[in-house]
């Protein structure tokens, strides 16, 4: 129970349905969820993986932002 205005409610993610417009909350509450990365989370914990592969999977994303990143400095500034 709330007992100040800007009291923020315990648990995890809310969303408010305005005017009965459902549609738009459920909208509204998969982009919360797609930024949180639960989505993503959901995907990896489907399946047991060992500590191996996911530092490989790390180290290969790793390399993925670097080589973008370079790519991306590349085109900007020439070099």
């Amino acid at each position: 129970m709330k007992k100040f205005k800007n009291e923020k409610p315990l648990g995890g993610t809310t969303v408010l349905v305005r005017n009965g417009d459902v549609n738009g909350a459920m909208r509204v509450l998969k982009k919360r969820l797609m930024r949180d990365g639960f989505f993503q989370e959901l995907r990896e914990r489907t399946f047991y993986e060992s500590r191996g592969t996911k530092r490989r999977k790390a180290k290969a994303a790793a390399t993925r932002r670097y080589k973008r990143n370079m790519q991306k400095r590349f085109e900007e500034l020439g070099y």
